[in-house]
């Protein structure tokens, strides 16, 4: 008997495994739902690499999901997300629903922030895109988007660097940058930067508003599946996690972003 739509499991793919902040937030949310997750750690970072790259990546992760009966492909990194999302749901169609991390933040701050001065801080990839200021912009809502490109913070976090001095002085130097003056909420714009919120917290001291938006997307998942009838009642087998290339510090990192063990299972999908 076929698995029913509902008890297929969400498939989540990032470039590496900062996008398990979002599966977890998701799992946490959802208990009943099983995660496959893909990091194509053989091409990390994706911040720096070219649209049509990225493109690349995702349409062939994507037909791994599917072939994985995915009923939700969710796209958990904003470099893929601005590079690939409008792609990636033309090229599969109507054998899976597909969402991206950017979208509901930009709902919740046209929500929560109209007329505000908003930051952001993620990759070059993202912040060159101008993706979340067209976005912002369309909503009309009179919110001003003061962005940063912080390229080091993503490889300081798979490194382990956070809660130390290195990170503290890399994050106040972003974070004291004139492109960030005068915010009242920063959008965490990289799915790696929830490890680091407390230490941009401590630098506001309370005055910004920081947003997680793997929270934000967990919740919009969740409506999303329950809109549509797709919530699953009960956990049906197990939670797998891919990545195109292993390592052990990949491991070691899993743990901290997934909050638990986690078996990784190398797929080389490049070779």
């Amino acid at each position: 008997m076929a698995l029913a739509t509902k008890h297929r499991p969400i498939g989540i793919f990032d470039s590496g495994i900062g996008g398990l902040t979002v599966a977890q937030a998701i799992t946490k949310l959802l208990p009943n739902e099983r995660i496959i997750y893909f990091g194509d750690t053989a091409h990390l970072p994706y911040g720096d690499k070219s649209t049509a790259a990225i493109q690349a990546y995702a349409v062939k992760i994507c037909d791994l999901l599917i072939r994985q009966n995915c009923k939700l492909i969710l796209i958990a990194c904003n470099s893929a997300s601005a590079a690939a999302y409008e792609l990636v749901r033309e090229y599969v169609g109507s054998k899976a629903k597909v969402l991206n991390v950017i979208d509901p933040i930009v709902n919740y701050i046209g929500q929560t922030y109209p007329g505000k001065t908003i930051g952001l801080i993620g990759t070059k990839q993202t912040v060159n895109s101008n993706v979340y200021r067209k976005k912002v912009d369309e909503l009309d809502k009179g919110i001003e988007l003061k962005s940063h490109a912080t390229p080091l913070l993503a490889a300081m976090i798979e490194e382990g660097f956070f809660n130390d001095s290195i990170s503290e002085s890399v994050i106040h130097t972003y974070l004291s940058d004139p492109d960030l003056q005068g915010i009242e909420a920063l959008i965490l714009g990289c799915t790696h930067y929830p490890l680091i919120k407390k230490q941009i917290e401590n630098f506001y001291k309370g005055e910004v508003d920081v947003l997680d938006a793997s929270l934000i997307v967990a919740q919009q998942v969740k409506d999303y599946l329950e809109a549509n009838s797709l919530a699953s009642d009960l956990l049906v087998g197990e939670h797998h996690f891919y990545v195109s290339d292993f390592t052990r510090s990949f491991e070691e990192s899993t743990r901290i972003f997934f909050k638990r063990k986690v078996n990784l299972e190398h797929y080389p999908l490049w070779e």
